[in-house]
């Protein structure tokens, strides 16, 4: 049995960085523009309130859910109420808008 030198540790270690980058793109789903309602604005969380429509991409039916802004910035002007149209995403289990426009 040969030992292990510190490059080959390196080799393996790059391997397995690539492998864990590839998995999590995979993982990371974008929909396209959805309708949908603003119910609840945290703006301490980063988090908004939306009744939408169905989610094709993600596989949901419309719902009222909690997503997590991926901008806080674009939560500045939302209200209690507004109409909006917004594209969402899925990472690594969370959900995510990425934009949003009333």
């Amino acid at each position: 049995m040969l030992p292990i030198t510190w490059r080959g540790r390196l080799a393996a270690l790059c391997v397995a960085v690539t492998a864990l980058a590839g998995a999590s793109a995979a993982n990371a789903q974008k929909t396209d523009w959805i309708e949908g309602e603003v119910r609840r604005v945290n703006d301490a969380e980063g988090k908004v309130t939306l009744r939408h429509g169905p989610l094709p991409e993600l596989d949901m039916p419309g719902m009222t859910m909690v997503f997590t802004a991926r901008d806080r910035a674009m939560m500045r002007d939302l209200k209690v109420g507004d109409k909006v149209r917004f594209i969402a995403e899925r990472s690594d289990g969370i959900f995510y808008v990425i934009e949003i426009a009333k």
